[in-house]
């Protein structure tokens, strides 16, 4: 049986276009807007997220990652999305990395508390993947989470991530090292 090679997406696939607002399952991912402080503030406020992520945001300093997605859409490093439920933020999903030789992403995703238990992560994660695979043309996307971290645990499992493997000690929370699962999809899954 002959290898079925994946071509690697061209540098310039990304900046050649604007940065799509995604619909899918009830959710819409938008680019972020400088309105959107209160919301990434208000995330970064939250002990769950806080636990994950290690860190917390100032007005200013929301607004100074609000100004980064952009750029590195263009250059094409990541790219950030506002998940928004209704008319409200309800989270983030972003991709953390880009390799666009290698046809993929590591995604990273985040839930405000007034709006968990609604499945919001999982139908943005599948919104994103539909995108990125169909659209964008990847090849592979990966998340990686804290083995302590049974509700992305869960959201990956939902969004049809399989756990590939545990890295060991490979992330520094606030609490020290921790090992981290990886889950992955491939385009042909």
């Amino acid at each position: 049986m002959p290898l079925l090679v994946t071509p690697a997406l061209s540098a310039g696939t990304l900046a050649a276009i604007a940065q799509p607002e995604i619909a899918g399952d009830g959710v819409l991912l938008r680019p972020w807007r400088v309105t959107d402080r209160e919301a990434v503030v208000a995330g970064y406020a939250d002990a769950a997220i806080q636990r994950w992520h290690c860190r917390t945001m100032t007005d200013d300093e929301a607004a100074a990652w609000i100004d980064q997605w952009p750029g590195r859409w263009r250059d094409e490093t990541g790219a950030g999305w506002a998940v928004v439920d209704g008319d409200a933020v309800a989270g983030q999903i972003s991709f953390r990395r880009i390799d666009l030789g290698e046809a993929a992403a590591e995604l990273s995703y985040w839930v405000l508390p007034g709006f968990r238990g609604r499945r919001i992560a999982p139908r943005a994660l599948g919104a994103l993947t539909g995108w990125a695979f169909g659209t964008l043309g990847l090849h592979r996307l990966e998340l990686n989470h804290a083995t302590a971290n049974t509700a992305s645990c869960r959201v990956a499992a939902q969004a049809g991530y399989p756990v590939e493997g545990t890295k060991r000690g490979e992330a520094r929370h606030a609490d020290g090292w921790h090992d981290m699962h990886q889950h992955a999809r491939l385009a042909t899954d």
